[in-house]
């Protein structure tokens, strides 16, 4: 799998999870991996690990979403630009191996895909404050 598919299944487990109940997000990731059963077995895995880890990391990333938009409680975001936010976020905050920028470039190629047409200046306007106030 390309890292731009690997990235939108962990979307597509991701949006769910403000949509089910605590507890249930394992049976999901499970549900979700699956679906994937014709994929490797390391993809299925990476994609699992790194939901896993958003996830536990969801604090600290919808803390740096959240203080970087301005005018905007995190609670008025649409689920869909959430979810690639996080995406983008853990990967500018926590992974090293991945450049920002492309962390930027996918999460809005993800938003033309799955949301609202303005919905990409909004992430990518997001994105790259949190970039810049990174390099501050």
């Amino acid at each position: 799998m390309l890292r731009s598919e690997v990235r939108e299944e962990i979307f597509k487990i991701l949006f769910r999870y403000p949509f089910v109940e605590e507890g249930e997000m394992d049976e999901q990731i499970a549900l979700s991996l699956e679906e994937l059963e014709a994929k490797s077995e390391s993809n299925r895995q990476y994609i699992k690990n790194k939901v896993i880890a958003i996830l536990e990391n969801r604090s600290q990333i919808d803390e740096t979403i959240s203080n970087n938009c301005e005018g905007w409680n995190i609670e008025r975001i649409g689920k869909a630009e959430l979810a690639i936010m996080r995406i983008a976020v853990y990967e500018m905050l926590l992974e090293e191996e991945i450049v920002e920028r492309v962390a930027i470039n996918e999460a809005v190629e993800l938003t033309k895909r799955y949301c609202d047409e303005e919905a990409k200046g909004f992430v990518n306007a997001i994105l790259g404050k949190i970039a810049k106030n990174m390099e501050s």
